[in-house]
């Protein structure tokens, strides 16, 4: 939990910084790669994370990701310039995810099949709250002690991490007798990051689709992706072994959660642009009613998370994709004369879903795997969970771009009027209500899983380094 809300911090905080930053070093428009570089870095090496636990233990990549971040972190506070900040931030984010990959498997291997879902559903309120409270923090340490600040209060908080992490932590089990797949995550590591940078340029007005530089980014990003998926087929210890694709539970749980990811990343794109310009709020009171969704989701996951062990996760969870159709699909009649309450219900709607579908879903899926892949099945949660983000924005944008500027040259006006806008985001919506509701239907169809009867770690771990 200390480390996945560390974690889930630094992902929030640093944005409500960027303004300072871009002034303070003269970054312009460039200062996108600051966020930009730090979600392909934990992106594109999750799944390499994930195979590294299984080979060197949980325990070992664990503790090495909280002092990767910590030194990350301390090098990001004493940056020098843009593109010093971007170098240290791919550090940070290199630490950040050994520990997102890790996590979970971690608390997999820890507690029983019938505790595992409720251990989730607390990780779920910690992710919550941190991203919930990175805007808040960030905004004070950024009032009383500038932009660097961010960064240096990882520091303290990391190194009591680390001790604690050592003390506590037991050892893993591991996987002997393989070697590591160079080419394989060579080729997942480079398709990753190309193919993510083409998805974030498209959208951009500077860009376009059609543009040839995102054109041969998507182009060779798909290709080396195939290539990869090919090449795991033949090599004889491949990175991500496809015979757990085969495993109904864990594809059925994967492939719900990417769509519901995809749909929160495309809500987290639209709707402050629908508060700030569409109903005029002021960007503290925009941030104020977006808290109604990660608050909502902090009370209920926990709820998810208890009620996963006394209800099958296929029913929870696909009942809790359906509550959050339903909120997607309110959203769809979005209208300026709204005022804040309706935008808090919904977003708490959206929530109620999705954190009783989170909990009961990850569990579902961690059991499916078999221990020894376990860490790679930990790290495919997190990745579907960061791609699903960077997809979402990329689709809600063309959805949205595309509708407004027919919607503008069929009427002849301007594409940045209130009806283009809303004609746009009415849409967005749609697609992400079509999107859930697909999800919930391959929840349906990921059958029993058949539950291991007893955690990785004994009841009663004998600490590594006692206290």
């Amino acid at each position: 939990m200390f480390g996945t809300f560390m974690s889930t911090l630094d992902s929030s905080i640093v944005n409500i910084a960027l303004p300072t930053i871009r002034r303070e070093l003269g970054a312009g428009d460039s200062v996108e790669w600051i966020v930009l570089c730090y979600l392909l870095t934990t992106t594109s090496t999750l799944l390499i994370m994930g195979k590294l636990s299984d080979w060197v233990g949980r325990r070992q990549l664990y503790i090495s990701g909280f002092c990767v971040f910590v030194l990350g972190s301390l090098l990001c506070g004493f940056a020098w310039s843009l593109w010093s900040l971007v170098a240290f931030r791919v550090l940070q984010g290199l630490g950040a995810s050994m520990i997102f990959a890790v996590g979970p498997a971690i608390i997999s291997d820890t507690f029983s099949p019938k505790e595992r879902g409720q251990a989730l559903g607390l990780m779920g309120s910690v992710v919550a709250a941190g991203s919930s409270a990175g805007p808040v923090i960030g905004g004070l340490l950024l009032g009383k002690f500038g932009w660097s600040s961010i960064f240096f209060v990882n520091v303290p908080i990391g190194l009591l991490a680390i001790w604690r992490a050592w003390t506590i932590l037991p050892a893993s089990p591991k996987v002997s007798g393989q070697q590591f797949d160079l080419v394989g995550a060579g080729l997942f590591l480079i398709g990753v990051i190309t193919l993510l940078t083409g998805l974030d340029f498209g959208p951009e007005p500077r860009y376009g689709w059609d543009n040839a530089l995102v054109v041969g980014l998507l182009s060779v990003g798909g290709i080396l992706l195939l290539t990869f998926f090919l090449w795991e087929m033949r090599v004889k210890e491949p990175m991500l072994r496809l015979s757990l694709f085969r495993v109904r539970p864990f594809t059925a749980a994967i492939l719900a959660a990417f769509c519901g990811f995809v749909a929160s990343g495309a809500n987290l794109f639209v709707i402050p642009f629908f508060l700030q310009q569409l109903l005029q709020l002021t960007p503290e009171k925009a941030g104020l009613i977006l808290l109604a969704g990660p608050l909502t989701l902090s009370v209920v996951a926990p709820l998810g998370g208890y009620l996963s062990g006394k209800i099958s996760a296929r029913w929870l969870s696909s009942f809790g994709l359906l509550v959050t159709t339903c909120g997607y699909f309110a959203f769809s009649f979005l209208d300026v004369n709204w005022d804040w309450k309706d935008v808090v219900w919904r977003s708490a709607l959206v929530s109620l879903g999705f954190g009783l579908f989170q909990s009961p879903n990850s569990s579902s899926a961690l059991n499916a795997a078999p221990l020894a892949q376990r860490g790679i099945a930990s790290s495919m949660i997190a990745f579907m969970r960061n791609l699903g983000f960077v997809i979402g924005i990329a689709l809600a944008a063309a959805v949205w771009y595309s509708v407004r500027n027919r919607y503008a040259l069929a009427n002849n006006v301007a594409p940045d009027t209130t009806p283009a806008q809303l004609l746009g985001m009415h849409y967005v919506y749609l697609t992400m209500t079509g999107l859930v509701l697909t999800g919930a239907i391959i929840s349906l169809t990921r059958g029993k899983t058949q539950e291991p009867s007893q955690p990785a770690y004994p009841e009663n771990p004998v600490p590594a380094v006692a206290n």
